[in-house]
């Protein structure tokens, strides 16, 4: 805008245009009080999609966001849509490429099943995908033959081996729940205790760092779950009591984990193992949790990818089947790799 570039219009994905709105609440049209400009809603109940009103003073459409670079981070599908929405209504778009801050090189996680589409997972990624927003954008493009004449401003002097931390950035946070780059390398894996009666940290101060429950041992799970050896990671045993969401206001039990090697986290294997030792070591306490309101499928399902988690499928033999799955997606994504090398 200094440099006397008209901006028209914003656009509010989940989080809103200032990434202050909590997750899952709808997020208003109206009038930015800073620049005074129109706001249009990109996270709205009736759709998420753009429309023919919204880009009626729109000659390009400018994507500059901070991702986190997981799948069901909404803020991908919101890119997709808008790759999409684009290439149908004839308007260019730029994307102002970013450091993913989980690097480029680690992939985990199962592939999305076809019957498992949502706004938390509309793409056929794994969950760690290991993309820069840019490279995904061309990949939908390409892949689905969106027609998008589409610009990618390339990230300079990133190595895709570098995690956040390694790059000297600061880190600012893309939503409330991810105050610190730790709670981002771990919601990969803990964001899919969001599926079942387990308090994945929302309402405390270390969202996707604190797990627990009112039924779970503490220092039971911790001893199991440090047992396991997983690289890069330790667990202490945590009480807690969430202000919000799940057991608001109830004590809770459970682990804290603590990040001891970045580069060695694989963070989906860490929330699988969770997921597992939860359900056998509680089984008459532990639950899924049923479809939402806003999606018919049990939320697990659309977390993870598909149903085998939720229908008794072990850690052991999830993590080695999305193992096929990552190795087919590194192969399909190499032509999308704008720069950073390896």
């Amino acid at each position: 805008m200094s440099a006397g570039v008209r901006v028209t219009t914003l656009f509010g994905p989940e989080h809103g245009i200032r990434g202050d709105a909590a997750a899952g609440n709808d997020v208003a049209a109206g009038t930015d009080p800073r620049t005074n400009l129109p706001v249009f809603s990109l996270y709205r109940k009736e759709s998420k999609r753009f429309t023919e009103n919204m880009l009626r003073d729109v000659d390009v459409v400018v994507y500059d966001m901070a991702d986190v670079g997981a799948r069901f981070y909404t803020y991908i599908t919101t890119l997709l849509y808008t790759v999409e929405d684009c290439g149908r209504t004839h308007v260019p778009l730029v994307v102002l490429d970013r450091v993913n801050p989980l690097g480029g090189a680690v992939i985990e996680g199962c592939a999305l099943a076809a019957d498992c589409h949502s706004f938390i997972g509309d793409y056929d990624l794994p969950i760690r995908y290991g993309l820069t927003a840019g490279e995904f954008a061309m990949m939908v493009n390409a892949e689905r033959r969106c027609g998008c004449d589409l610009t990618v401003v390339p990230v300079a002097g990133w190595r895709r081996h570098q995690l956040h931390c390694d790059t000297g950035l600061p880190w600012i946070p893309p939503s409330p729940a991810l105050q610190h780059f730790e709670n981002a390398l771990l919601y990969p894996g803990t964001c899919l205790l969001e599926g079942v009666n387990v308090s994945e940290g929302r309402g405390t101060a270390d969202p996707f760092l604190l797990i627990g429950a009112p039924y779970i041992d503490g220092e039971r799970l911790a001893e199991h779950m440090n047992s396991l050896s997983l690289p890069g990671v330790a667990f202490i045993p945590a009480h807690f009591t969430p202000a919000e969401r799940k057991y608001a206001g109830v004590a809770c039990s459970g682990v804290k984990i603590l990040l001891t090697d970045a580069h060695a986290c694989f963070s989906v294997t860490v929330g699988v193992r969770l997921l597992d030792a939860i359900r056998s070591l509680w089984p008459s306490d532990f639950a899924f949790l049923p479809p939402g309101q806003e999606f018919d499928r049990p939320a697990l399902d659309l977390l993870s990818g598909n149903d085998r988690l939720r229908r008794g499928q072990s850690a052991h033999e999830w993590l080695g089947e999305a193992q096929a799955d990552c190795a087919a997606f590194a192969k399909r994504c190499l032509p999308y790799h704008l720069n950073g090398g390896d």
